[in-house]
């Protein structure tokens, strides 16, 4: 990876395994916006990034090298060898070939926790375009202005301290949450309080880090393993949701109906550290497939 400032961007040359769009539209984030083709807008970390991507390069726009070494570099994992990820999972299963050529250009985000924590919440039975409707209301209601990029107006999403002080259940009933409002609430309550400590989820193994997060309400193994995957640093975090239910069935167990649990089991014993990995490359394969038929 080469990195050259140009004014008041900056270009990022020589980036292997990284596809912009793939990253961002694979269901593990949803405060961006798209702008035109490998061109997107993102809310992150109480930031503003435009960013776009050609065969040849990244640009990171009215970006400096400090913001990208605090905030992007870590935020799109680019420090980390996919390829090496990659050739592990392929070595020890290749029926793993297909969905990592097609979406190899997946990294998995280390995003914000709590934005993390909420968004998924208000991701169960949520189609993506609905998900990214709650995430930004919420955040241009509580949140604070970060810019405009093509005509739309961005705000940061709202920490949880912010939000037990100026929100309620109520309040996110009328940002269109639904049955999730009580969850967010209860979430906003138990992380403000301690009772559910990023600190101590950051530290925890993967069962306890799992556990904690399902002693908020409304939230069970698939949110949790998202929230430990896409925040929490733990690869090893698995989310069977209906579609990786469908694929792994299809890949490993010959098509025949099986118990969530037993996916979740085999996935553990199956690729270890490297599951979420493994979850990414089929969740946006299966995904992919089911989106062209």
């Amino acid at each position: 990876m080469k990195i050259a400032d140009c004014g008041r961007d900056l270009k990022i040359t020589d980036v292997k395994d990284f596809d912009i769009e793939q990253t961002l539209e694979c269901g593990q984030c949803f405060h961006f916006n798209m702008i035109d083709d490998h061109d997107y807008a993102i809310s992150a970390y109480g930031r503003l990034l435009h960013v776009a991507q050609d065969e040849n390069s990244v640009v990171l726009y009215d970006t400096d090298e400090t913001d990208f070494f605090e905030i992007w570099n870590t935020y799109f994992d680019l420090g980390r060898d996919y390829a090496a990820i990659k050739e592990h999972l392929l070595k020890y299963d290749d029926k793993l070939s297909e969905a990592i050529s097609a979406m190899g250009g997946v990294r998995i985000l280390n995003q914000e926790f709590f934005e993390t924590l909420m968004s998924f919440i208000i991701s169960q039975n949520k189609q993506i375009p609905h998900i990214k409707q709650i995430v930004a209301a919420i955040s241009a209601k509580y949140g604070k202005y970060l810019g405009t990029i093509a005509g739309t107006d961005y705000y940061s999403f709202p920490d949880c301290h912010t939000l037990h002080e100026n929100a309620c259940e109520e309040a996110f009933r009328e940002c269109k949450t639904g049955f999730r409002a009580p969850y967010l609430w209860d979430a906003v309550e138990n992380v403000c309080s301690g009772n559910v400590s990023e600190e101590r989820l950051r530290n925890a193994e993967i069962t306890d880090c799992l556990n904690e997060l399902m002693t908020i309400k409304g939230v069970g193994s698939k949110v949790a393993s998202c929230v430990a995957l896409f925040s929490l640093g733990k690869t090893a975090a698995f989310p069977v949701d209906v579609w990786i239910k469908r694929m792994m069935e299809q890949m490993y167990y010959d098509g025949k109906d099986t118990p969530k649990k037993t996916i979740e089991e085999f996935a553990v014993n199956h690729f270890g550290e490297y599951g979420g990995y493994a979850q990414q490359y089929i969740f946006y394969y299966g995904r992919d497939l089911k989106m062209k038929k």
